[in-house]
């Protein structure tokens, strides 16, 4: 299936660049998808630009001024959509420079980055990873996009099972309020397995398969 996705992908214009998003909620599986997507298209000449939306959080004093508890929070004010539009998804854009920066914010250290900028390689495919990627901020700009769908009674546990400080695997935990509500909004509001290009069931990671349009 991701060969058949890669291939999709490929058979799109060469001439500039490409933006594809891997969307899904916190344990869907999209950094290990974009990984097994980058390693397809390179296997078959495409360059690739790998990134994810988590390199563009908003400081920790913005992500947590309305409680660490609220889901509206983190809905609202997690991602700079400023920052991640304008160093990589508006230069990888039909008329965009090609120059480039795949991170501004180390969320860990609550420090911005200098990341090095850098040009695109002709036909480059840029793969960006992460959730809220069917946002209005953000929906325009896509050459193609996917949403992975995984319900939380998956979702959650494969997140938890990550390690320590990846929350608890109890879907009903007060730890993971703030996640689950803020995603549902988002799934309510945004209806991304609606907008997106293509959607996956990955419940299953050995075995995920495209859903068929609605």
């Amino acid at each position: 299936m991701v060969a058949g996705i890669a291939a999709r992908i490929a058979a799109l214009s060469h001439a500039t660049f490409l933006r594809v998003a891997i969307d899904g909620v916190d344990g869907a599986g999209k950094t290990t998808f974009a990984d097994g997507l980058a390693f397809a298209l390179r296997k078959i000449g495409r360059p690739i630009i790998r990134a994810s939306v988590d390199d563009f959080h908003n400081p920790r004093a913005v992500r947590y001024h309305r409680g660490k508890g609220s889901p509206e929070g983190f809905y609202l004010d997690s991602y700079d959509y400023t920052s991640l539009r304008r160093e990589l998804l508006e230069p990888l854009g039909p008329l965009g420079s090609g120059r480039y920066r795949t991170k501004v914010f180390d969320h860990v250290m609550d420090v911005p980055i200098e990341a090095e900028i850098e040009q695109a390689a002709p036909g480059s495919v840029m793969l960006l990873d992460g959730i809220f990627l069917h946002r209005p901020e953000l929906v325009d700009l896509w050459d193609m996009s996917m949403f992975l769908h995984v319900p939380f009674e998956i979702s959650i546990p494969r997140g938890a099972s990550r390690g320590p400080g990846f929350g608890s695997s109890d879907l009903n935990a007060v730890s993971n309020r703030r996640y689950i509500e803020a995603q549902r909004r988002y799934l309510r509001e945004c209806e991304p397995e609606r907008l997106a290009t293509i959607c996956i069931d990955n419940s299953d990671l050995d075995a995920p398969c495209i859903i068929p349009s609605k």
